[in-house]
């Protein structure tokens, strides 16, 4: 907070503050009334992660692109139609804020194509709208605005931003001032009874106040009734208009990023986890689709966090962005070269050559940064000839080293992973008389696991692959139970049976979906959603809980009115196919 004051002494003198379950965070005991009802200060202070990923983001385009200064958020160009093309597909996963399903099925709905759309499109999908009626209003309203627009001309004001639907706090606010004779001080506490995360708030102490007002005033029983059950839904926890604008920033930032730097935004994204809906394999399948390579992570190339690298020395060049201290010097360079050419005036680099992600050492399950960089500032020397050299020079103890090959790190040095696991389990620490003094013995080559196998590692050891995708492996074996992939449904038409089957990668169960749950299965061609009514739940809710692999039996539904582009399944039947996952590491090579 660079030196941010809020109390006079320690916090913690009064308040009582304790460990929060996320590590190095911690939590005042007291909910936001409490400190209220005492009289103490409440300041939100957001400490939003896509701003950290957007900034690292922004740092690699900078590296890549070779810019004279900086890029910044103010230099992401506004209203791009590629952009937006993007976001009305729903193609969306990693972004900010519209990356949940229910996001993804308004976008091709509202089809949004300036910043304003994105305002409304973050404020509306939540509880408070929701609850209060006013999406599908809003929607039609949209596609004619002149045939729903308000009657009442006193109301236009306030609401014909939204086309005659109360979206946001403000708007509330100003109806209330409008149709019903609230004072300015009056109106703001009704913004203060909708206050988020309360159970419709105290909003029913203003019915009488509200629908009086409006009866006065001349406004009919049903529309003031109507207007107060939107209030009310506001209580379910609404947006004010300046928080959805700010939020609306960062999504049409991160959408930029995705779209026209797609590997900077990974590596950004990865380097920034936790955070979002989606893990590191979804992000890197979903970049993959998107033409990103990535490239494993190696003891030789990778450091902690994920980095640049050119598509390789028979096209670019390989080096690595930002490795070379007079890097940034040659591409900028480069950049102005290219600026008295007539050519990109902005970028050092074609616009659409983008890098290769060599994944970082962080994504090593139980690998610390002290070692990674302990193994990068030893590399830099003199690279490693192999694993013994690697060992010893970086002072690696048994769980560092089994930690490298059971992640696949050591392939530059020991080849395969069996052989890496060999290696790795065959360097045991020294007496101290010995230490640093190499070890001769004669080699054992050992042959390497099938694909199955390398799979079912690197899931443990990285939480992802690189290689085939599982469901890939197993395609043959679903065939013959007519399971069917996320490609081949795409382009069915609505009410078709179809059989389904995918990794579960999402279970969502919002407070406004009465007991629904939207599942998200993920194959080798995408990704297929799903939803589970509450009756269909109950029936199938061990499968609904704790399968990994799930097979959906049901009827295809397709929105014409997105132009196809929400589409789900409506599921009657579920079976836990995770014993097959099981199945993949004791297979041979050529069982796919």
């Amino acid at each position: 907070m660079g030196g941010f004051v809020l109390t006079q002494g320690p916090l913690t003198r009064l308040v009582p503050v304790e460990n929060a379950a996320m590590p190095d965070r911690s939590i005042i005991q007291w909910d936001k009334d409490d400190l209220d009802a005492v009289g103490l200060m409440k300041v939100d202070v957001l400490a939003l992660g896509m701003l950290s990923a957007i900034r690292r983001a922004l740092e690699l385009v900078t590296q890549w692109r070779g810019l004279l200064k900086p890029m910044r958020l103010q230099d992401v160009p506004r209203e791009d139609p590629a952009t937006y093309d993007m976001i009305c597909k729903a193609d969306t996963v990693g972004v900010f804020q519209i990356e949940s399903r229910a996001q993804m099925s308004m976008l091709p709905r509202l089809q949004p194509r300036e910043f304003y759309d994105l305002v409304v499109e973050v404020a509306i999908v939540r509880p408070g709208p929701i609850q209060g009626g006013m999406v599908h209003p809003y929607l039609k309203a949209r596609k004619d605005p002149e045939a729903y627009a308000s009657p009442y001309p006193d109301l236009r004001k306030a609401l014909e931003r939204t086309h005659g639907i109360p979206i946001f706090q403000e708007q509330v606010m100003q109806i209330a001032v409008i149709a019903a004779g609230f004072s300015p001080g009056e109106a703001d506490r009704l913004r203060r009874s909708m206050a988020a995360w309360k159970r419709h708030g105290n909003v029913s102490q203003y019915h009488d106040r509200l629908v009086g007002g409006m009866l006065e005033r001349g406004y009919p029983l049903d529309f003031a009734e109507a207007i107060f059950k939107q209030m009310e839904g506001f209580g379910e926890y609404g947006f004010p208009e300046s928080h959805a604008a700010s939020f609306a920033i960062l999504v049409y930032i991160s959408c930029w990023l995705k779209k026209h730097e797609p590997a900077c935004f990974l590596a950004a994204m990865l380097n920034s986890q936790p955070l979002g809906f989606y893990g590191p394999a979804q992000l890197v399948q979903d970049a993959q689709r998107h033409g990103v390579e990535v490239r494993p992570v190696d003891v030789s190339n990778s450091d902690w966090d994920c980095t640049l690298e050119t598509m390789g020395p028979e096209q670019w060049g390989s080096e690595k962005m930002g490795s070379d201290p007079d890097s940034g010097q040659e591409c900028n360079r480069s950049a102005e070269q290219r600026t008295k050419s007539g050519s990109d005036p902005i970028f050092g680099r074609e616009p659409n050559q983008q890098p290769a992600i060599r994944l970082g050492l962080r994504q090593v399950t139980g690998l610390r940064q002290e070692v990674a960089d302990r193994i990068t500032a030893e590399r830099a020397k003199t690279p490693f000839t192999s694993t013994q050299d690697l060992a010893l020079r970086c002072n690696l103890n048994e769980a560092d080293l089994k930690a490298l090959a059971s992640a696949d790190a050591l392939l530059s040095l020991s080849g395969h992973r069996r052989q890496q696991v060999w290696d790795a389990s065959a360097l045991k620490p020294a007496p101290a008389l010995l230490k640093g003094v190499p070890i001769a013995e004669d080699e054992l080559l050992l042959p390497a696991a099938p694909e199955g196998e390398e799979v079912t590692f690197d899931y443990a050891a990285l939480g992802l692959t690189l290689r085939s995708h599982p469901l890939q492996l197993l395609r043959a074996q679903l065939s013959k139970k007519k399971l069917l992939t996320a490609a081949q449904m795409a382009d069915y038409p609505s009410g078709r049976l179809v059989r389904a089957c995918g990794i579960v990668t999402m279970r969502q169960r919002p407070q406004t979906a009465k007991g629904v749950v939207f599942v998200t299965l993920e194959d080798e061609t995408g990704s297929v959603n799903v939803i589970v009514w509450k009756a269909v739940k109950e029936r199938f809710r061990q499968e609904v809980y704790q399968s990994r692999l799930l097979a959906v039996y049901g009827v295809w539904q397709r929105d014409e009115e997105s132009g196809g582009e929400v589409r789900h399944v409506i599921a009657k039947r579920l079976v836990d196919m995770t014993p097959l996952l099981g199945e993949l590491s004791t297979r041979s090579r050529d069982f796919h």
